[in-house]
């Protein structure tokens, strides 16, 4: 295994610009007098995409070889990075096949297909994405590209938190959302680089609270087809790459149930006027929440991902 460093998260930097969008940071006066220390929301909501998942795409895709991108890739995923790869592969001009659970969010699969991915419908209870991914590879000849445990894509994925401290300076706190760890482990290796001091928090649902307790004990825990709202951290685990970086980069988790992260979804849609979808408010839904003792400090959030689901809306308010 190739795990990636600072200066791979430079290269790709490199690799993306003009593919990807350099994101906003949005910050509000009201939010800061609420928890008494500055907030700077990193807005991947607003990415090519709707989600941070298009800088690890592009750049996992455009290292392909002439041979291995006239043959395509096969990937899994519930949502964005299906979308970021099917983009990626159309910008790139990459065949590409997308293995998505059939219960996905009608607005990711619909926009997966929209950009033009060969879609592949499993059952999430009874099937093994990452089995089928394999074995279309095998059949196929396709390079595969998982959604998180790679090191293009976790080096990629580390060019959000890049810009935030180059764009707003060092922070004393960093809250990151986290699935299978590829957004956790760039953003850490890039804060380690740029922030020495920053204090890097992942945060998942309390659901699906597999990452957390795999840093509580240092031994990699798993969750099956955990109930959330927060759709893009149903991951089984963390993978052989992002467990030890999360182990080595990471100063905490925390964990936020439903009902308080879409509260805090409905939240940044009404007072920031962003949309941003369950799981890319897990990380504002921590430092809202008081999960760390953050007054006084300088903050970043990663926002990840916008990609809402309307249909879920009336759901959403009668639970929140």
């Amino acid at each position: 295994m190739t795990f990636p460093t600072f200066a791979d998260i430079e290269s790709a930097a490199r690799q993306i610009a003009g593919a990807a969008h350099h994101t906003p940071v949005a910050t509000s006066r009201t939010i800061n007098r609420r928890i008494g220390a500055e907030l700077f929301f990193k807005c991947e909501n607003l990415q090519r995409g709707g989600a941070f998942k298009f800088r690890g795409a592009y750049n996992a895709l455009s290292r392909l070889t002439g041979d291995e991108r006239k043959r395509g890739v096969v990937t899994f995923s519930s949502g964005n990075h299906a979308q970021a790869i099917a983009l990626a592969g159309q910008v790139l001009n990459v065949p590409r096949v997308i293995v998505m659970p059939s219960d996905a969010p009608e607005v990711k699969r619909l926009a997966t297909e929209g950009y033009g991915g060969e879609l592949v419908l499993y059952d999430r209870d009874r099937e093994d994405r990452e089995e089928i991914g394999r074995r279309l590879a095998r059949e196929r000849a396709l390079t595969l590209i998982p959604p998180y445990d790679h090191a293009h894509i976790i080096a990629g994925q580390g060019t959000a938190t890049r810009e935030l401290i180059e764009d707003i300076g060092p922070l004393d706190y960093l809250f990151v959302p986290c699935g299978g760890g590829g957004l956790l482990s760039g953003s850490a290796i890039a804060a380690r680089a740029l922030a020495p001091d920053c204090k890097v928090i992942g945060v998942e649902p309390a659901a699906g609270d597999d990452a957390t307790r795999s840093f509580r004990s240092k031994r990699l825990q798993t969750v099956h087809n955990p109930k959330t709202v927060a759709d893009g951290a149903r991951t089984p685990s963390l993978g052989q790459l992002t467990f030890p970086i999360v182990l080595e980069c990471v100063a905490d988790m925390a964990t936020v149930d439903d009902p308080t992260l879409l509260r805090t979804m409905f939240y940044l849609w009404e007072r920031l006027k962003l949309i941003v979808e369950p799981t890319g408010a897990l990380g504002a839904a921590a430092a809202l929440e008081g999960a760390m003792p953050i007054r006084g400090t300088r903050v970043g959030v990663i926002l990840s991902g916008g990609n809402v689901d309307l249909t879920q809306m009336p759901k959403w308010i009668e639970h929140r």
